[in-house]
């Protein structure tokens, strides 16, 4: 990564000149932390399974809906206060905030060293269950309309591996691209909600809590943690501890990150561009 790319990255987290920006930023952080852990976690059975709603959803959506082009744009004063020099701070400061989680991830992975060994093969090839979004997603984009859009939004989840890879290859600016960058967007706005709920149905697929855990962890840290923390609630102790789930679905994250990059790069862009030669015939709509 260039300089000239640090420092457009990091830039917004400068503080010379820029301490009010900051103090709006962390109040607005704080209250909302506040508001979502005086909520604390709700789960209730709903259909076949268990709905579970954890504080990091409520803040997620409180989050979203006191940024300045939601409420803001009805709410002038709230505006002001949570402006748009404080949604581009935030940015920078979510990855630095998710360090210490990725920290306590790791002291729950040093008590689960041994049982993490002896699953051996299945944190190896875990990753080749992602391709599985490419058979389920690219037969949807094609019936929806999308070109050769549909190769960057259904190679993978389009988190920031996929998203370099894709952009390598192809350019930003190419319809790949444009796909790629849709997923992304569309899984860092919504994608924590998306998984926080996933993870309490999950045990109705009648799959091992410790299988189910490693799905959780797909290379995003914000979503394994809604995905992985709604599991364990929704998984009795007897079963698997909150620990051992969390541990698993912490590995599988941290290889994902490893091993998601090549497999993204040898695997699934050969496979899906090969299928998409055979489906967009038969599936895609001439405009």
């Amino acid at each position: 990564m260039s300089s000239s790319s640090d420092t457009s990255r990091w830039g917004p987290i400068q503080t010379n000149g820029r301490w009010k920006i900051h103090a709006k930023t962390h109040l607005t952080v704080l209250a909302i932390v506040v508001i979502a852990e005086s909520i604390g976690t709700i789960s209730f059975p709903l259909g076949p399974g268990k709905l579970v709603l954890l504080p990091m959803l409520f803040a997620v959506g409180f989050g979203l809906l006191v940024s300045y082009s939601v409420l803001g744009k009805h709410i002038p004063p709230l505006q002001q206060f949570v402006s748009k020099d404080v949604s581009r701070l935030s940015s920078p400061l979510l990855i630095i905030s998710l360090m210490p989680l990725g920290v306590k991830y790791g002291t729950l992975v040093g008590p689960s060293f041994q049982q993490l060994i002896d699953a051996g093969f299945a944190f190896v090839f875990q990753e080749l269950g992602n391709l599985g979004t490419i058979f389920l997603a690219l037969p949807l984009a094609l019936l929806l309309g999308l070109k050769r859009e549909a190769i960057g939004s259904a190679v993978s989840i389009a988190r920031e591996p996929t998203l370099g890879v894709i952009t390598d290859k192809y350019g930003i600016e190419s319809p790949e691209g444009r796909g790629v960058l849709g997923t992304y967007l569309t899984g860092t706005v919504l994608g924590t909600v998306f998984f926080g709920l996933l993870g309490g149905y999950a045990t109705v697929t009648g799959l091992h809590p410790l299988a189910l855990s490693m799905a959780c962890g797909m290379g995003s840290a914000s979503m394994m943690t809604a995905c992985s923390a709604s599991l364990a609630k929704a998984v009795p102790a007897s079963v698997a501890t909150d620990e051992k789930i969390l541990s698993f679905a912490a590995t599988s994250n941290l290889l994902t990150g490893i091993t998601g990059l090549y497999i993204v790069l040898f695997v699934g862009l050969p496979l899906i561009n090969k299928l998409y030669a055979y489906l967009a015939p038969l599936l895609g709509r001439e405009q």
